[in-house]
């Protein structure tokens, strides 16, 4: 068993002890999420930690995602719940990058572009592909990109 989904099963099995009614919930159901992505495809196989990682950060985006549906929905008690829940799963994520960091590495890769002879809009392409191998996990695709276009544009 990965390390990460071991602290998870620890971190459910603690959380039923402790009545913790929205942090199990939480933890069953990304423990479910982990082992549906194990069992898909021909043959069963562990995840590794970094693969954990993934389905986690997939399903805090489900959350952030249901959160916002539900606020424009006007129930706001449901978009609490899932907020909640993100933030549950927010902490076995890694620390996101700052807004300065990202602007920092994107204006990097922005300049890499530029001296390879990429200009303007149709540059994205390029700029991605230089900045997701190194924001990989620590920022989220939709911020990158709303970076990226924001460089090139000004």
């Amino acid at each position: 068993m990965t390390t990460l989904k071991s602290k998870l099963q620890e971190d459910l099995n603690a959380a039923i002890k402790e009545r913790d009614e929205l942090r199990s919930a939480t933890l069953r159901l990304t423990l479910a999420a982990i082992t549906k992505e194990e069992v898909a495809g021909k043959t069963k196989r562990e995840l590794s930690d970094d693969e954990v990682q993934k389905v986690i950060t997939r399903e805090a985006k489900k959350r952030r995602e249901a959160a916002d549906a539900f606020a424009q929905g006007g129930r706001p008690e449901s978009a609490e719940r899932e907020k909640a829940e993100g933030e549950v799963l927010a902490t076995y994520l890694p620390k996101q990058l700052s807004d300065e960091e990202l602007q920092q590495i994107v204006g990097q890769a922005v300049e890499e572009a530029r001296a390879a002879g990429a200009e303007g809009p149709r540059a994205m392409g390029q700029v991605m592909k230089i900045v997701n191998p190194k924001v990989a996990g620590l920022a989220e695709g939709g911020r990158v990109a709303a970076v990226v276009k924001k460089l090139l544009a000004g």
